[in-house]
């Protein structure tokens, strides 16, 4: 039997979602295979922490900072360890290129560069991301937990995050009061 992973897709959570922590959110896969999966909560914001005051935390020099950039929840799990998922024009060794376009970096100098005004094109940070041990995701999926879809720039990145999991479903062409939360069997 053949399995697909969804390295460089969408996880969509289903209406009947039941886990607070991932009700109606849209999670960017970056890591997905035998061994478990890794990914990044796209639609929720951690309003008690703002990058300006993160790079102060850290020591980093904020004084060139262009842009304020908001502070995602990525996943429950390292809620203390960032992440900067970025458009793969900026990579460093210790990047994860993820696709051709999308690449993710965990490492302090990502941070330094964009508040000198620098780094990747795009970019969303998160602190802590959502895992699976191996065979988890594909047990969640076949119990009608989660949708999946492609990726593109647009939902990855931009800033409208209230009706992003609205867009991510649509995206596969169905209508959200259309979904059902039962599985049928043939």
């Amino acid at each position: 039997m053949s399995r697909e992973f969804l390295s460089g897709k969408l996880l969509i959570a289903m209406p009947n979602m039941r886990d607070p922590r991932f009700e109606r959110t849209v999670i960017y896969m970056c890591a997905h295979n035998e061994d478990g999966a890794l990914g990044l909560v796209l639609n929720r914001l951690i309003d008690s922490l703002s990058f300006h005051d993160l790079l102060s935390q850290l020591g980093i020099d904020n004084s060139k900072l262009k842009q304020e950039i908001r502070v995602h929840f990525g996943g429950p799990v390292e809620p203390g360890r960032g992440f900067v998922l970025h458009s793969a024009d900026y990579l460093q060794d210790s990047s994860l290129q993820v696709t051709d376009d999308v690449a993710m970096t965990a490492t302090v100098e990502i941070l330094k560069d964009i508040a000198g005004g620098g780094g990747p094109r795009q970019k969303l940070l998160a602190l802590g991301y959502a895992g699976w041990s191996p065979g988890q995701l594909d047990k969640e999926i076949q119990e009608n937990g989660w949708l999946h879809a492609s990726a593109d720039e647009l939902l990855l990145f931009d800033d409208e995050l209230e009706d992003k999991w609205e867009r991510a479903i649509s995206k596969i062409g169905f209508d959200v009061s259309m979904l059902s939360s039962d599985s049928g069997h043939a």
